[in-house]
């Protein structure tokens, strides 16, 4: 059995599974006896360790209930273990080895011993790879726990000052400037960090950067101290001054020693089976490509990946270079990172056995890829691992998207670094739904998520959730020494988006007006002209899904859809505001959307029906978008055709209380609209409202109906002829197909709810109601419409006339509800 304090606590039994340890009181006795390393620690300490503040009633009583749970928690994981929690004078002791603070001095001892630089590296990258976050994370407030807590990161530090160096001697100074400047800025009164930090500037050619470092540190000290650097230091910058030889470079042809990549600092979640899927591939591919979009975790996963792979690993960080970039610039940051000079590194890693991770490639992705063909070319044994948000492109390479993280895992890190961030937070009432909502709304994303987890402490959960409209303004503070474009969310999605051309970010911004994803078909419709060419519109559709900015989803071929994280969706939307196309855009879409309800209609009762309702149910998101849309606009015509197209399919998959909604409201604005040309004495006009308004009106007949309301849809059936016969004399059958709308097939609509509705209802009863009907105005007939059913949420959540809809129309599982006046089988 294995014990880790190196992090939050944990046990692992030799198979490697975990091992539960139930009860936060039993955790800390376990961590009080790890803490004291093999030594007895007498009951009394144990005690006033554990309940520092209120003692239970019977003190020892209660301890030795909490040793009898650890006993039980470890015998339940190896029954066939050693008794690990023994008793004996003075008190009690754990009697284990197998501790990974332990493993962490050996390897830390063994790497002081070394001889060689190349081996020192290797033991110290070894030991720190152990660390999975601050140690005794779960009880680094407990009194019991702050020496050794104390005692380990200053090891821990020591080991990353030795690693450093060490690196440095391996000519790796160009890859150790980030994380130096990393460890400088958390730790700004150590020396040594700041003394290598110099010297890795100076030998990358960053003279005046390298001194700064020396003048920030001695104003810092001066400052806070009243001290001055040390003669080591003083010397350094003196050498620096005279560009003392003896602190070029070494020159060295790549290292045949293990891999020496940088040290995450945080544990990686939720990536098991693909990092286990990048280890398979690196040994068996040439060129493994990890694409997908800015924020997703690529490097870290390439990183994870890499570090136990058996040849040489080296990381080119790529992102500095300006796009563009020529392939001798790549060439010559290659050189760099391997520490070859100004050798040509096609020639110095002909014969190497290594694995090169070209980090970062997207801007530079033409280059790359001449730079990655010349090197496999030559060296047989050499393989590459690329991150990009598109691929490099050559022969032979795999490429694997990384996608953001599935719901659970996103819960985990985004709790892990709220943790981390907050390490008092206590969530409230309602928290697990704010954090499903959040995890949601920003795509799985982990670096939207960390942004998000360090707001957590000023906003809460449940206020952050309800921000996250206004994404780009919330999460606008990261983390110190992270690279500009990983500090904010728009900075990230800005990296992306100055990369493209301007028909591609044309196309891209249009796009953001489809909240449920699109078709093909759709984008040509609603998104070619004014800039994108129709022809080359599927082209450039497809470079933003290999750019890693849209989704390909749902099969292939014409079935296959288009979508946009919400993220990225929402940075669309902005720039559409920005470009004046945002009304032209939402008018496109609308008609559209409103010609497939048309044509779904068409074909609702024959052999198509099923795929056209599956068509309607993919749109949902858009088809209320667009209703929204209209609405906003008031754009009567458009709302009425499209609630009057989507009535059967709201009918046929039992979405009533839907229906009768936005037919309501589709009613109003018509009968708004009917009454104005009234005032202006528009008599064509008004012929062709009046029957918008009366379609609207059968409408809503057919679901009272449904709704077991036979007197109430014989009465809007009236109203709607009333205005019928107003508006057209000779409609003896009272049609309500208008005149605007696509021609039907199968029978006449209105003939058709009419003959149900009086075979629900005995004769003289229709008649009454229909007659009476005839003198009510639109809204008066629809005023006692039927309330929802019981239980029924009477508040039909609204997205915006532009975004996304939090409560889709979907197909819901209900079947419409047959009359209770009269059992008649009603399809509209």
């Amino acid at each position: 059995m294995r014990f880790g304090v190196l992090g939050p606590l944990e046990v692992w039994a030799d198979d490697g599974g975990s091992v539960k340890v139930p009860e936060l009181k039993v955790r800390a006795l376990l961590a009080d006896l790890l803490v004291n390393e093999g030594h007895p620690v007498s009951p009394d300490r144990l005690i006033a360790d554990l309940w520092p503040r209120d003692l239970p009633g019977k003190p020892l009583g209660a301890l030795r209930a909490k040793v009898s749970q650890l006993r039980r928690a470890l015998r339940e994981a190896e029954p066939d273990g050693p008794d690990l929690v023994i008793s004996q004078p003075p008190g009690y002791v754990l009697k284990c080895d197998a501790v990974d603070a332990r493993r962490f001095e050996e390897l830390t001892a063994k790497a002081r011993e070394a001889d060689r630089p190349a081996a020192k590296a290797a033991l110290l990258t070894e030991a720190l790879r152990l660390w999975r976050g601050p140690a005794f994370a779960d009880f680094a407030d407990e009194e019991f726990t702050r020496s050794a807590i104390a005692r380990l990161n200053e090891q821990r530090l020591t080991a990353q000052e030795d690693l450093a160096e060490a690196r440095l001697e391996l000519g790796e100074h160009s890859a150790l400037i980030g994380e130096l400047t990393d460890h400088v800025d958390r730790h700004p009164l150590r020396e040594r960090f700041h003394a290598a930090l110099m010297l890795a500037l100076y030998r990358s050619g960053r003279q005046n950067e390298a001194l700064d470092v020396h003048r920030g540190l001695h104003h810092r000290l001066g400052e806070e101290l009243g001290l001055t650097p040390s003669h080591e230091l003083n010397a350094l910058q003196q050498a620096i001054l005279a560009q003392d030889p003896a602190l070029d470079p070494p020159r060295v042809r790549p290292r045949t020693s293990p891999a020496r990549l940088p040290v995450p600092l945080t544990e990686l979640v939720g990536r098991a089976d693909l990092v286990e899927e990048i280890r398979i591939l690196i040994t068996k591919e040439r060129l493994v490509t990890l694409t997908g979009p800015g924020g997703v975790g690529k490097t870290r996963l390439a990183l994870e990946a890499a570090a136990p792979f058996p040849d040489p690993a080296h990381i080119v960080e790529l992102a500095p270079l300006t796009p563009g970039t020529s392939p001798d610039k790549v060439a010559e940051a290659v050189a760099t990172a391997l520490g070859l000079g100004d050798a040509d590194p096609v020639e110095a890693l002909s014969d190497a056995r290594a694995l090169l991770l070209l980090d970062n490639c997207e801007h530079v992705i033409e280059a790359v890829a001449k730079l990655a063909d010349r090197l496999l070319k030559s060296a047989p044994e050499l393989r590459i691992l690329a991150t990009s948000q598109e691929p490099v492109g050559i022969s032979g390479e795999v490429v694997r998207t990384v996608p953001p993280l599935a719901g659970p895992d996103a819960v985990r890190l985004f709790l892990d670094r709220v943790s981390a961030a907050a390490p008092g937070f206590v969530p409230g009432p309602g928290a697990d739904a704010a954090v499903a909502t959040i995890c949601r709304r920003l795509d799985g994303l982990p670096l939207a998520l960390e942004l998000a987890a360090a707001r957590v402490n000023g906003l809460g959960v449940a206020e952050l959730a309800a921000r996250l409209d206004d994404r780009f303004r919330l999460l606008s503070a990261g983390r110190r020494g992270t690279p500009d474009r990983q500090r904010t969310l728009r900075a990230t999605i800005e990296w992306s988006w100055e990369l493209l051309t301007e028909p591609e970010r044309i196309l891209l911004r249009r796009l953001a007006a489809h909240p449920g994803g699109l078709t093909l078909e759709a984008a040509e419709e609603v998104c070619a002209g004014h800039g994108v060419d129709a022809q080359e519109l599927p082209g450039l559709l497809a470079g933003l899904v290999d750019r890693s900015l849209v989704l390909r989803t749902d099969g292939a071929g014409r079935d296959g859809r288009y979508a946009l994280l919400e993220s990225i969706a929402a940075y669309g939307m902005e720039r559409l505001r920005e470009s004046g196309e945002l009304d032209r855009t939402l008018r496109r879409r609308d008609l559209y959307y409103t010609m497939v309800a048309e044509c779904a209609e068409v074909y609702r009762l024959g052999p198509a029906r099923i795929r056209w309702t599956e068509r309607l149910a993919a749109e949902t998101a858009n088809l209320r978008a667009s209703f929204e849309s209209v609405l906003h606009r008031s754009d009567t015509e458009l709302a009425v055709r499209l609630t009057g197209a989507l009535a059967w399919y709201w009918i046929q998959t039992g979405r009533l209380d839907e229906a009768r909604r936005s037919l309501s409201v589709a009613l109003a604005q018509a009968e708004a609209q009917h009454r104005e040309i009234l005032r202006n004495d528009q008599v064509n006009q008004n012929d062709r409202d009046a029957r918008r308004v009366a379609f609207v009106l059968e409408g809503l007949a057919a679901i009272q109906l449904i709704d077991g309301e036979g007197r109430q849809a014989a009465r809007l059936l009236g109203s709607a002829a009333a205005l019928r016969a107003a508006a057209d004399p000779g409609d003896v059958h009272q049609s309500c197909t208008p005149a605007e709308g696509p021609g039907r097939t199968a029978l006449d609509e209105n003939a058709r709810v009419t003959a149900a509705v009086r075979a629900a209802l005995d004769d003289d009863t229709f008649e009454a109601e229909f007659t009476r009907g005839r003198t009510l105005s639109p809204q008066e007939a629809a005023s006692a419409l039927s309330e929802p059913p019981l239980g029924a949420d009477p508040q039909t959540p609204r997205a915006s006339p532009e975004g996304r809809s939090e409560s889709p129309l979907g197909v819901d599982p209900q079947t419409p509800r047959a009359s209770p006046e009269k059992q008649s089988e009603v399809r509209v």
